[in-house]
């Protein structure tokens, strides 16, 4: 699912307009991005958390040439951490396997 058909779907189960459920989809991505620019962190109960976290600097191994190695420099990521109720969801826990029933034998 892309950004439009988000905002879409947020639409049709809201009573916003598409365009109107678009600008918010903007507006809150944009509010998450200020906020990891800032340093913080963003959480959401139950749904998974959002945080900058610091990458050191490696050598790797060229792509094109694997015999080369290249100097990766430090660098700030994103990083998401998946609420329990989300892993949950997205994995849920196997059917319980039924028993296997004996059948009734006879005792001479």
């Amino acid at each position: 699912m892309n950004k439009s058909e988000f905002s879409r779907a947020l639409a049709e189960r809201s009573d916003m307009s598409a365009v109107e459920a678009g600008k918010v989809v903007d507006k809150f991505l944009g509010l998450i991005q200020e906020t990891l620019q800032a340093g913080e962190k963003v959480s959401f109960l139950g749904f998974g958390s959002f945080e900058v976290v610091q990458r050191e600097g490696r050598v790797g191994v060229n792509p094109r040439d694997p015999t080369k190695k290249v100097e990766i420099a430090p660098r700030k990521a994103v990083r998401f951490a998946p609420g329990t109720p989300l892993k949950a969801a997205v994995n849920p826990p196997p059917a319980p396997a039924k028993k296997a029933t004996k059948k009734a034998t006879k005792k001479k």
